[in-house]
C-alpha cells in the first residue's frame, strides 16, 4: 500500500504540473479591424488579445494597412497587416527605427516573443531583435535576415524563458529594428538586385507576447490538499 501511495501522489504532482505549466497569451496584435469589414486596407493597432502597448520608434511612420495574406494570421478574411515606413537614409538611423511592444508580465513566467514581417524590395533586409527588462535599456538579441523581397518572414522570436530577470516583470519591451549588414556602415535592401530606400516598407502582423501565467495561491493550495487527502485515506487503507 505503500508503494501505491507514493505512486498516486506523484502522479497527482505530475498532473498538477503539467496542468498549470501553460502558455497563456499576455497580448497580441492581429490588426484586423475590430469588426471584419471586408477590407485589408482598413484595420486596428489596439490589442487583439490581453493588454499592451504598441509604439512606432525613431521616425518610423504608418501611412495605412494592407493585405497580410501569407503570414501565420489564421483568419480566413480581413486579414490586415500594419504597414509601416519611414526607415531613414541609407547610413543613418542604425538601431533606431521600428516597433516597440511594452507589457506586464508582473503575472507570469518564460515569455517569449514573437511577430510575423513582410520586408519590402527596397526595405532594410536586417532586422535587429531586442529586449529590455527596464523598459529603457535594450539589448540586442539577434539579426534575423530578411534576404527576399516582398516576402513573409514568420515567427521571429524572442525567447525570455532562460533570461535572469525577465520572469515577473512589470516592465519587460521588446523592438524590432533596422539595422546595418552585418560588418558594414550601411543597409542593404532585402531585393538583392534593388537599392536600399527609406520609404522601403516593413508590414507587421501577429505580434505577440506569451508567457506561462503564476498560480493563484488557493490554486496551489488546493492541489496540495488533493495531494494530501490522497495520503490521508492511503493511510487508513493501509492501517485498515
Amino acid at each position: 500500500m505503500k508503494s501505491f501511495t507514493l505512486s498516486a501522489l506523484s502522479t497527482l504532482a505530475t498532473v498538477f504540473a503539467m496542468g498549470t505549466a501553460h502558455a497563456d497569451v499576455v497580448a497580441q496584435w492581429n490588426f484586423n479591424s475590430a469588426k471584419p469589414d471586408g477590407s485589408t486596407s482598413t484595420g486596428s493597432t489596439l490589442p487583439s488579445v490581453g493588454a499592451g502597448s504598441l509604439n512606432l520608434i525613431g521616425g518610423v511612420t504608418s501611412p495605412s494597412f494592407n493585405s497580410a495574406t501569407g503570414s501565420s494570421d489564421p483568419a480566413a478574411s480581413d486579414n490586415s497587416g500594419w504597414q509601416t515606413t519611414t526607415y531613414g537614409a541609407q547610413g543613418s538611423g542604425n538601431k533606431a527605427r521600428g516597433l516597440e511592444v511594452k507589457v506586464d508580465a508582473s503575472a507570469f513566467t518564460d515569455v517569449v516573443f514573437t511577430y510575423d514581417l513582410r520586408h519590402s524590395n527596397t526595405s532594410s533586409r536586417y532586422e535587429l531583435a531586442q529586449y529590455s527588462l527596464d523598459g529603457v535599456n535594450f539589448i540586442d538579441y539577434a539579426v534575423f535576415d530578411g534576404n527576399q523581397g516582398d516576402t513573409w518572414f514568420n515567427g521571429r522570436t524572442i525567447d525570455l524563458s532562460n533570461i535572469a530577470g525577465a520572469d515577473h516583470n512589470a516592465n519587460l519591451a521588446f523592438r524590432v529594428v533596422a539595422t546595418f549588414a552585418p560588418g558594414t556602415s550601411g543597409y542593404l535592401a532585402s531585393d538583392a538586385s534593388k537599392t536600399f530606400a527609406g520609404s522601403g516598407t516593413w508590414r507587421f502582423d501577429m505580434v505577440t507576447v506569451t508567457a506561462t501565467p503564476v498560480p493563484e495561491p488557493s490554486s496551489s493550495a488546493a492541489a496540495l490538499a488533493g495531494l494530501a487527502a490522497v495520503g490521508f485515506l492511503a493511510s487508513r487503507r493501509r492501517a485498515a
